[in-house]
């Protein structure tokens, strides 16, 4: 359909709205062209309609990770990873606390990262939703997210890089995760001088061993290959004929060493200066093999195979590539490997099978200082291509041989055919752009239809907010002849690096926990206990809390201390429905805990003033969110508590009839929702059918308050049979609501009335 049939159409169809505009009254009033709404039409997504795709974004020195959906671009939510979220209670829950001390350095806790590159868990070279890696490029570590609750289970500690920057990358079944050091150092620790640099200082490239049956990292099967003290930078996983096989560029294979308070040129000078690097390339199955054979060495207890090892045993080469490159991208039919040179106009293509004939026939033009073989760049390459000024990373299409690489130094995209060696379109971007991807980019199905641009710069794109810019993700149509901008998306968490996308319908997130669950081992959490089995357990200088919680109370609702007592309270959120969440603070004592349905949580603190501390549920999660609290009370040492207790609002007989009636009307629009919705064939709809479960949960925990009620009344106790009867109605508004909701569900998905 053209644009100004598209927007005739539009119009048409606006046009006889009763909202007292049409499309023309609101392109002129704001000023918007009908490419404008073309661009506007191909990002809306309808309310209650969800992305195709799903897009995980480092999330720079904030240490997390972003996750927004494609084509609306709206942030769903920031992952927890390497630094404390309090929304999510990260780092300042016990279980989550452990997490990041996994990833403690040097006997110090890092509650700092700066993550750059994502990658997503694959089977077959497709990526399979169930688990996503990212890196820290400041502090050498890997951590491990399960895309199953989108929570991070694991943080390991590369014990033998000081820096790194190139990981994540996964092999095509996710056998390892790759990382390479960046900045050369000693494998070993301690001090080494810079004028030791040539023979004592090294770079490395790990494979990560990751198990997916328990969703972890095995770092005693894990393994480094030794490489020279050139600065790696990205990698990428052979697949297909390249399977087996990792390849890492570098850039400073100089390795030159500045110091601008010495009078020398500074490393920007030295570390550009020969107009090539050198491409890494690996065979990992080798080295796996090697390291069962027990032939790799120990450093600091990590499996490292030395440089003559790996060079004697076939699993290390190299080949010179462009000075400076950024990206070592594999095609999806693993035949070529792309690189660029942030310093050339060109990017060359590798043939795998051309690497493999010039090894297979001992055809090197000569060996590095390291006595690494060097495949003559001629020998390896199938096509060099101009695409244009700073050419850095490289995503695919859908469509054979079509490839996109970012222009730096120009600010655009650029579309190229890696077949024919020709450049097919361009698009400028604002400004500077880094990294690029495509929808499923790096496996090797990608899905096409978008890709967007991680720029470095917005500059004049957005309201100034000082003199700290938003960065700006472009997402940019590339299912046409021609690339068409959207979308300007600022980015409120810097510096977003690198992204990869996935198909939403891939991903299988659950929407719960098996009750007592602790989210962070996906094992039973030893505090956790069911509703009637709270309890508070007293010991000299200790005391630990076993809670619950559910709408709208938490138990207990008072807890006493004393002054120095060491605290721990187990919390376990009994709802069943879907996000309702609870969250847990302490005024004042710096505590707070977000506790998913089913989940168990823990936190643990000293009681080291004594006062009065109000603690609440931090999630807005009924209509009586406000009085889900409650006390924690920190009493002096060997204080002695009064008789009596605070005075209550009196309740009367005929307060508690007036409550019963109420619950009795309550119950009758209850009665009502279910008789409508089981007249219906509501199982069919998987989240229909949760709620009613809930709903159904609800009126279950009902009954017990009921019965207290009728007991108290029959006492004539109108003070307890009000309160009960209070909390009986409680109960049933929750069902209510609850019903309600699923009834609205039902309608708008066209629940049909099954036939009696």
């Amino acid at each position: 359909m053209s644009r100004n049939r598209f927007v005739a159409l539009l119009a048409a169809v606006l046009a006889g709205t009763s909202w007292g505009q049409t499309l023309q009254d609101v392109m002129k009033a704001r000023n918007l062209t009908q490419q404008d709404l073309l661009a506007a039409a191909k990002t809306y997504v309808p309310t209650g309609k969800r992305d195709d795709f799903i897009v995980f974004s480092s999330g720079g020195q904030s240490g997390q990770v972003i996750v927004y959906g494609v084509p609306s671009m709206r942030i769903l939510k920031y992952l927890a990873v390497f630094t404390p979220e309090p929304w999510q209670g990260y780092g300042f829950d016990e279980e989550s606390k452990k997490v990041l001390a996994e990833g403690s350095m040097n006997g110090k806790q890092i509650t700092w990262g700066d993550t750059h590159h994502p990658a997503i868990s694959e089977t077959d070279g497709k990526y399979d939703g169930q688990f996503l890696f990212i890196n820290d490029k400041a502090n050498p570590r890997m951590a491990v997210i399960d895309l199953r609750d989108f929570e991070t289970k694991q943080i390991v500690v590369n014990p033998v890089y000081k820096s790194e920057h190139g990981g994540a990358f996964v092999t095509p079944n996710s056998e390892y995760v790759m990382e390479a050091a960046q900045y050369a150092a000693p494998l070993e620790s301690g001090y080494v001088p810079l004028d030791e640099f040539n023979d004592k200082y090294r770079g490395g490239l790990t494979y990560w061993k990751f198990d997916r049956g328990s969703g972890r990292i095995k770092p005693d099967e894990s393994f480094s290959f030794e490489l020279p003290p050139y600065s790696q930078d990205l990698s990428d996983s052979g697949k297909g004929p390249s399977m087996g096989w990792g390849f890492t560029n570098s850039f400073c294979s100089e390795r030159y060493v500045g110091g601008i308070e010495l009078g020398r040129p500074p490393f920007e000078a030295g570390c550009s200066a020969k107009d090539t690097d050198f491409l890494h390339i690996t065979n990992w199955q080798k080295g796996a093999e090697l390291v069962k054979a027990g032939k790799a060495k120990k450093i600091n207890g990590h499996n490292v195979i030395p440089i003559d090892l790996a060079v004697k045993e076939g699993a290390l080469f190299l080949v010179p590539e462009p000075k400076s490159p950024h990206g070592a991208d594999v095609t999806p039919d693993g035949k070529f490997i792309i690189v660029s040179g942030k310093l050339d106009t060109h990017t060359m293509v590798y043939s795998f099978e051309k690497i493999q004939k010039a090894i297979a026939d001992k055809k090197f033009e000569g060996k590095d200082p390291y006595g690494i073989p060097i495949i003559a760049m001629k020998d390896a390459l199938q096509a060099q291509v101009e695409l244009g000024l700073g050419p850095l990373h490289t995503q695919f299409d859908k469509k054979p041989c079509w490839a996109y690489t970012s222009l730096y130094v120009d600010s655009q995209v650029a579309r190229w055919d890696y077949c024919q060696g020709k450049v097919l379109d361009k698009l400028s971007v604002h400004y500077n752009i880094g990294h690029l991807l495509t929808m499923e980019g790096d496996s090797v199905d990608p899905k096409g239809r978008y890709l967007i641009a991680l720029n470095k710069l917005a500059i004049d794109r957005f309201n100034p907010v000082g003199p700290l810019h938003p960065q700006n993700h472009q997402l940019i149509d590339i299912s046409g002849d021609k690339m068409q901008l959207l979308y300007d998306m600022p980015l409120p968490l810097g510096e977003p690096h690198y992204a990869v996308a996935i198909s939403a319908s891939t991903l299988k997130p659950g929407v719960r926990y098996k009750v007592g669950t602790n989210s962070r081992t996906d094992q039973k959490h030893p505090g956790a206990v069911r509703a009637g089995e709270e309890k508070i357990v007293r010991n000299p200088g200790k005391v630990e809390v076993f809670g619950t919680l559910i709408r709208s109370h938490i138990t207990p609702e008072i807890i006493e201390v004393e002054k120095g007592d060491e605290v721990t309270i187990n919390l376990t959120n009994l709802e069943r429905a879907q996000d309702e969440t609870h969250g847990f603070t302490v005024s004042g004592l710096n505590v707070h805990a977000s506790i998913e349905p089913g989940k168990t949580v823990s936190v643990k603190f000293k009681a080291e003033k004594e006062g009065v501390y109000p603690y609440y549920c931090t999630e807005f999660c009924s209509a009586l969110h406000l009085e889900m609290m409650g006390y924690f009370l920190v009493k002096p040492k060997g204080y002695v508590a009064k008789a009596g207790a605070a005075k209550a609002v009196e309740y009367t007989k005929a307060d508690y009839e007036k409550q019963f009636k109420t619950n009795q009307d309550t119950q009758k629009v209850i009665d009502g929702v279910v008789a409508w919705i089981t007249s219906t064939n509501f199982k069919d709809f998987p989240d229909a059918v949760a709620l009613v479960e809930d709903a159904t949960d609800q009126l279950k925990a009902a009954e017990e308050p009921k019965k207290k009620m009728e007991e108290a009344a029959k006492k004539e106790d109108w003070q307890n049979a009000t309160l009960w009867a209070g909390q009986w109605w409680q109960y049933q508004v929750k069902a209510a609501d609850i019903g309600l909701r699923a009834k609205t569900y039902l309608e708008q998905k066209g629940a049909k009335p099954t036939k009696k």
